[in-house]
């Protein structure tokens, strides 16, 4: 009898070879309105998508919106009319191999690329110059912490903007435990790609390329460090806005820790039924502890 492993590669080869020519799903109206609303920029022969709204005018606020894991800029559609309302500019962007964006394979994917795309954006849109606002969530918190841990190191300066504020949304699933070891449930990084067969553009990505951008999991813990001192040592306002149901940080534990680690940092906490993706789940709420914060200095 043939050893289990080499039946299960005789199998899964033709698999493989059906999921490959399965053709993607068509994409709804309302990704495609997305999409024509956006444009690209060019990273290292990558083409990043990015949308790039104007928006209130009298204001000079610019921010900039880092979404997570595993979706795209799409997570913010339902806050940006609101938020066009109170800032001059409102910029999102698909990391690579999410949403409309490149998905080379293969690729290393890095927290650490990733920040130095959206240092990109920023100067290819001119606006390296400027301070900017932070809206962070899941995945993008780590990205955020990362940009921040450089606007710490004085002789990278000339390559950064500056930020005016930062604020984290739902810490991606094992920050909570990264941020306070034995305090988050176990969860199972397989749940992630089990769920990404497709990219949110339609875009096939299949489950190895999955695995490859999962590996931002083993970033976090050989940089935990680096990326939690940013939040602890960084001048910048930072601020909260957490959703209790979410079962990635566990409420209240998480929430009295978080006070603890970063006492500095506001909070703004949504109603009980409020889980990992408020900014979709209530769009108003968020908005309005969003704009709390923001117009509060």
């Amino acid at each position: 009898m043939k050893e289990w492993w080499v039946q299960v590669g005789l199998l899964s080869v033709p698999l493989l070879a059906v999921y490959l020519h399965i053709p993607p799903p068509k994409l709804s109206p309302a990704l495609l309105s997305w999409r024509s609303s956006g444009g690209y920029f060019t990273y290292k022969d990558q083409n990043i998508f990015y949308r790039d709204s104007n928006g209130a005018v009298g204001s000079s606020d610019i921010v900039v919106l880092l979404h997570g894991f595993p979706t795209s800029s799409y997570d913010w559609c339902k806050i940006w009319e609101g938020l066009t309302q109170r800032f001059h500019r409102v910029i999102a962007l698909d990391f690579v191999g999410f949403g409309f964006s490149d998905k080379p394979r293969p690729h290393h994917y890095s927290i650490f690329e990733q920040a130095s795309i959206v240092e990109g954006l920023v100067r290819h849109l001119g606006l390296h110059h400027q301070r900017i606002n932070l809206l962070s969530h899941d995945y993008g918190v780590t990205v955020a912490q990362e940009l921040l841990h450089r606007s710490l190191q004085p002789l990278m300066l000339w390559l950064l903007f500056t930020f005016l504020s930062c604020t984290l949304t739902q810490l991606l699933p094992c920050c909570s435990e990264l941020f306070f070891p034995g305090l988050a449930q176990s969860s199972d990084p397989t749940r992630s790609l089990r769920r990404q067969s497709t990219g949110i553009c339609g875009q096939r990505c299949g489950p190895m390329m999955a695995i490859s951008i999962l590996q931002y999991i083993n970033q976090r813990k050989k940089h935990r460090d680096r990326w939690v001192g940013a939040l602890m040592s960084t001048s910048v306002p930072l601020h909260l806005i957490y959703g209790p149901l979410d079962p990635v940080n566990p409420h209240p534990e998480f929430l009295q820790l978080y006070k603890k680690v970063l006492p500095m940092s506001t909070v703004s906490v949504l109603d009980d039924h409020i889980s990992h993706y408020p900014q979709l789940e209530d769009p108003t709420g968020f908005l309005n502890a969003y704009l709390n914060f923001i117009n509060s200095f």
